[in-house]
C-alpha cells in the first residue's frame, strides 16, 4: 500500500501549506503529493489528472477535507467510483471518513451532497448581497479613470476619435463608448 496525497485551493492567492503539511504528517512523501490551485467545481485539474494516472490497486489517497476533492456531488461520486474501480481508497483526514467499505462510500456520498448544497447557499447569499448593494447605490467594477468631460470637450473641438484616443492614451473603442453615453 502506497500513500498519496491531494491538496487543492480555489485560487492562486491561497496557500496549500496547511493541507500539504497535514498530508506529510500523515505519512505522504513529497514525491507523492499532488496539488491544484483551481476551483473544485470541475474535475479537469492538472494535479488531479496526474494523481489518477499514478495510483494503482491497493493505494490510498489522503485528502485533508472532503471539499478539497471537489464541490459538485456528481463529480465527487464519479471520482470516488473511478478510484474504487481501480482498487484505490480515499481517506479524508479532518472528516475521519474513508471510502473503504460500503458505509464509508455512503457517508462520503452524503457529505459531498452537503458540500454542494453549502456551495449553492454561498452563491445565493453572495448574489442576494450584490442585489441589495445595487439597490442601495453601490457601484461594482473598476473606478473610472478617463475624464469623460475631457473626451466630450475634445470631440466638440472637432477632433476625431483616433486623435482623442492618441492624446489621452486610451483605446478608440473607449472614446466611442464615452461619446455614445452622452447621446
Amino acid at each position: 500500500m502506497r500513500l498519496f496525497g491531494y491538496a487543492r485551493v480555489s485560487t492562486h492567492q491561497q496557500s496549500l501549506d496547511i493541507q500539504v503539511n497535514a498530508l506529510k504528517a500523515a505519512g505522504v512523501s513529497k514525491n507523492r503529493l499532488f496539488t491544484d490551485k483551481v476551483s473544485g467545481s470541475h474535475t479537469d485539474r492538472d494535479g488531479l489528472q496526474l494523481l489518477r494516472v499514478k495510483v494503482e490497486e491497493g493505494d490510498v489517497i489522503l485528502i485533508k477535507k472532503l471539499d478539497r476533492l471537489g464541490r459538485d456531488t456528481a463529480d465527487m461520486v464519479q471520482l470516488i467510483k473511478e478510484f474504487d474501480e481501480m482498487g484505490v481508497a480515499i481517506r479524508f483526514l479532518d472528516d475521519g471518513i474513508s471510502t473503504e467499505g460500503t458505509m464509508g462510500k455512503m457517508v462520503v456520498t452524503i457529505l459531498s451532497a452537503v458540500a454542494q448544497a453549502e456551495r449553492q447557499r454561498i452563491l445565493e447569499r453572495t448574489n442576494e448581497g450584490r442585489i441589495e448593494a445595487k439597490t442601495k447605490g453601490v457601484k461594482f467594477g473598476r473606478k473610472r479613470t478617463v475624464d469623460r468631460q475631457q473626451v466630450v470637450a475634445m470631440k466638440s473641438r472637432n477632433l476625431g476619435a483616433s486623435e482623442i484616443a492618441r492624446q489621452l492614451n486610451i483605446g478608440r473603442s473607449t472614446v466611442y463608448k464615452i461619446l455614445s453615453e452622452k447621446d
